[in-house]
């Protein structure tokens, strides 16, 4: 069911109207229970809604994301009953096994086999073949997110930084809530569970807020993202061989813009839509190009996914603790396992190799130039520091995006040739790519300010806005579909 579809709009009219149809219900309602058993009906709505939502893409994995579930929050009710140090690491130990054993099973096993098979004809000289016999089904959507969800439920319960949740129900909705479910962002426990326990309240200044949020996400999904994708970024990648280097550059810095667009889009459509709701979830992006360093711009990007993995892997792996050398090393491992979250490909790998390196550097350069104010010094002027950081994402996303090693290096070999002829850019590609780096680096407080505006306009207004931007998204719109390009992880 894609984000941008009329299927979606009628589900999510659905489940908005029988959700806060249901929320008018008074604590009255129950003779035992008072509001919470009044809260059940929206509750089981809503978890109804969310799994129609996942079997829309495959209800074979309905199974997948039920068990799962069931067994973190039974699993982190054992724990948080236990007393003994030894019982609870094993139970902590069984339900990191299992939800990685899951996500390693059907997000990498193939991958697993394909290499077992390239290293045994290797060694064997001869062809590799693997049989469809020992491939398992497309990975189920949205695995690497709701698995990170429910894990870190029962980290933060061991570790004491959350109590065991009392709601069965209310947990298996935390998983599955269908505006996070298949691509983030990835939303802590403590930041949703509570909202699912409160009644839940729709303000028309938020309600505008949310509408804005889901205009401005198709805005930069439709118009931007896709356009860029289907008339630049997928032609260059394809056959780099047949661009310019002018091109071909054009062609990467078009595809940072539209991973950023077609995420960050994604991600202010998934906030808008739990907005409506009555639920709020973190920013997930925060204009990460303007970053003048690396560490900067993992502050900025992904975020949810960024805090993810310093809170559960980097922190617990020493973080910066140790030794310099300690500390590197878990820079690059927390990056590398980064790497591998998005996808089961090599390429994916020495993506998250690119930024542990990054990152160690930036690291190492830092404590060379010492501090001022208790920060370290800026060794480079701030514009300086923000194109050198943007062009080095630049280059990481070469290898992100492109299928294979050899079309990488081909993308990297078609640059260095300097040639300048450009007869496949448009004027309105141009105009699409140096409109969305523009936009990008608009001051925030314009950005907060055009909000503001918005959410101040009376209904009637609001509509208008709304009808024009559902104007230019139907002019703008393709008629190939170009998924959201997180929905593969």
């Amino acid at each position: 069911m894609n984000f941008i579809s009329i299927e979606y709009a009628v589900f999510f009219a659905v489940a908005f109207v029988g959700w806060w149809g249901l929320s008018t219900l008074k604590p009255s309602f129950a003779t035992l229970g008072g509001r919470l058993l009044a809260s059940w009906p929206r509750i089981i709505f809503l978890l109804a809604m969310s799994y129609g939502f996942y079997a829309a893409w495959n209800w074979r994995y309905l199974p997948l994301i039920f068990g799962s579930s069931t067994v973190d929050f039974f699993l982190a009710r054992i724990i948080a009953n236990e007393t003994r140090a030894s019982r609870r690491k094993a139970l902590l130990t069984i339900t990191v096994v299992l939800n990685l054993g899951f996500l390693g099973f059907f997000k990498y096993w193939n991958f697993g086999v394909e290499n077992v098979e390239l290293l045994r004809a290797w060694l064997t000289g001869t062809t590799p073949h693997t049989s469809d016999a020992m491939r398992v089904l497309l990975p189920p959507v949205g695995i690497s997110f709701f698995t990170f969800e429910s894990m870190s439920y029962v980290i933060d319960v061991y570790r004491g930084d959350l109590p065991a949740h009392r709601s069965y129900l209310r947990y298996l909705l935390f998983v599955s809530f269908f505006p996070h479910l298949v691509a983030g962002p990835i939303v802590r426990p403590r930041d949703l569970l509570p909202q699912l326990e409160a009644v839940p309240s729709l303000p028309s200044r938020v309600g505008a807020e949310a509408m804005f949020l889901i205009a401005t996400g198709l805005l930069k999904k439709v118009v931007f993202a896709d356009q860029l994708a289907i008339h630049l970024v997928d032609r260059i990648f394809e056959r780099p061989e047949n661009y310019s280097a002018v091109e071909v550059l054009a062609g990467v810095y078009g595809y940072a813009v539209q991973i950023y667009c077609d995420f960050s889009g994604y991600s202010d459509i998934a906030i808008g839509s739990a907005l409506l709701l009555g639920v709020r979830f973190p920013p997930n992006f925060d204009a990460p190009y303007t970053s003048s360093n690396l560490a900067e711009f993992w502050r900025r990007w992904h975020i949810s996914l960024s805090s993810w993995l310093r809170d559960y892997l980097y922190i617990p792996l020493g973080g910066n603790r140790g030794s310099n050398l300690a500390t590197y090393r878990n820079l690059m491992l927390t990056m590398l396992l980064g790497g591998l979250w998005h996808g089961a490909s090599w390429t994916f790998v020495f993506w998250g190799f690119l930024h542990g390196l990054g990152l160690a550097v930036t690291r190492a350069v830092e404590r060379a130039g010492g501090k001022s104010a208790g920060k370290p010094k800026r060794l480079l002027p701030k514009p300086i520091g923000v194109i050198l950081t943007f062009h080095y994402v630049c280059l990481a996303w070469i290898f992100f995006r492109a299928p294979t090693f050899d079309i990488g290096t081909r993308v990297l070999k078609q640059i260095s040739t300097g040639t300048t002829f450009h007869p496949n850019l448009p004027l309105i590609v141009v105009a699409l790519l140096g409109l969305g780096i523009a936009v990008h680096h608009t001051p925030r407080v314009i950005y907060d300010r055009v909000r503001a505006a918005f959410t101040a306009l009376p209904a009637p207004a609001q509509g208008a806005v709304l009808f024009l931007v559902a104007v230019v998204l139907h002019e703008a719109a393709s008629v190939k579909a170009v998924p959201f390009v997180y929905f593969q992880f």
